[in-house]
């Protein structure tokens, strides 16, 4: 019986699978995007109800001009793949939240956007801030925060009829999101894999282009970012992320892919 039950949910796993625009790679997608976007909802107003949000003034108008523009880059994208369902149920939010100590952005299942005020003076300008903004909705509209939920799913049930376990929307679902989004101890750090990572830069690139942003200011803005981190931090083996180095190779290895979409605006 316990093997009928493993080689299920072997076999549910297999078939829950989805694609990752522009790249092409296979994910674990065992949530729907309806419940997915619906948690990071909910999440996304419990972060700003906490939070000083910046509701009026210059960078306010700059965070919500980049965002609509990376928006409809991304809408734009999927239209001409003849695949808007895969943003069906999207609800933008673009907001600036005042925390000078946190440099950091995000970007929720289902388009909601934060951005904190302590990265504006990295990101200097309305580009430096397009290529924040479209690496972390490209995390967004790569369902990374899906891939991280099934995978801690797959991680707490084990060997368990996964179908039946889903089917529940069960407090362990909720608590796996939580962790999926960055949502708790470490509110508003998300965190991803190294090749998840990797994957929004690239998309990320293309999607800024195609929004008017030129792409090639992606690299100064990780090496200011660079330049502010840690001497100390840990070597890339040991971290999540890419280490700056491998970043902004990679990034300048992609840029002739993103300056096909870069028309100037």
């Amino acid at each position: 019986m316990l093997k009928k039950i493993a080689l299920a949910s072997c076999l549910f796993v297999a078939a829950a699978c989805s694609t990752v625009p522009i790249t092409g790679r296979r994910q674990l997608s065992l949530v729907s995007d309806a419940e997915v976007n619906a948690l990071a909802a909910q999440q996304y107003q419990q972060v700003l109800q906490k939070s000083q949000v910046v509701s009026s003034g210059s960078q306010a108008a700059m965070v919500r001009r980049v965002g609509q523009r990376v928006q409809q880059a991304v809408e734009t994208y999927f239209r001409q793949q003849n695949a808007q369902s895969q943003l069906a149920g999207y609800q933008w939010e673009f907001n600036l939240i005042q925390d000078d100590k946190q440099q950091n952005a995000w970007c929720m299942p289902g388009g909601k956007v934060a951005v904190y005020t302590g990265i504006l003076p990295i990101t200097q300008d309305e580009n430096g801030l397009a290529v924040v903004m479209g690496h972390e909705i490209a995390h967004a509209v790569a369902k990374h925060g899906n891939e991280r939920m099934s995978q801690g799913l797959v991680q707490q049930l084990g060997g368990q009829a996964l179908g039946a376990a889903l089917s529940t929307n069960s407090a362990m679902t909720q608590q796996v999101a939580l962790q999926a989004f960055g949502v708790g101890s470490q509110l508003g750090l998300l965190k991803y894999g190294r090749n998840q990572e990797s994957e929004a830069d690239r998309l990320g690139l293309i999607f800024m282009a195609m929004a008017g942003y030129d792409p090639k200011g992606a690299v100064s803005f990780w090496e200011r970012m660079a330049a502010r981190e840690n001497a100390a931090a840990p070597p890339e083996f040991l971290s999540s992320h890419p280490s700056n180095e491998t970043r902004i190779a990679d990034i300048q290895r992609l840029l002739p892919e993103a300056s096909q979409y870069y028309k100037g605006r």
